[in-house]
């Protein structure tokens, strides 16, 4: 099957279902400021990560491209990071958070192989 869309790739897939997951993670979050803020902030994060492998896709270019994988990679991380700090906080349970953690792995994994298939190094 050739890949017409980035619909078609799966990282991308995972990276929106991530997104829905994340979506409903952050209702139970505290009502308060920092509540707000890092459910913010978290969506902004997972929801970088589907949008950057839209938008490379998209230019075609595979330096474009390239380039926006691995902001999605980043935007990855920042999830990570975003997911460390709420388990940390005990808004999330850890079997909700290490979930989270492995697709972000699976993830990453994929964008990292992409990258490579492209053949285009961002060094």
């Amino acid at each position: 099957m050739a890949i017409e869309s980035f619909r078609d790739l799966i990282v991308w897939q995972k990276a929106i279902d991530l997104f829905i997951l994340t979506v409903k993670d952050v209702e139970s979050f505290p009502k308060t400021r920092a509540g707000f803020v890092i459910q913010d902030q978290l969506l902004r994060a997972v929801g970088s990560v589907s949008a950057n492998i839209a938008e490379g896709f998209g230019r075609r270019g595979k330096k474009e491209y390239s380039y926006h994988l691995g902001v999605a990679k980043g935007s990855a991380a920042e999830s990570v990071d975003w997911y460390e700090k709420v388990l940390r906080l005990k808004w999330l349970d850890e079997k909700t958070v290490k979930c989270r953690f492995e697709l972000l792995d699976e993830i990453r994994k994929m964008l990292n192989s992409l990258i490579s298939k492209i053949g285009f190094s961002n060094s």
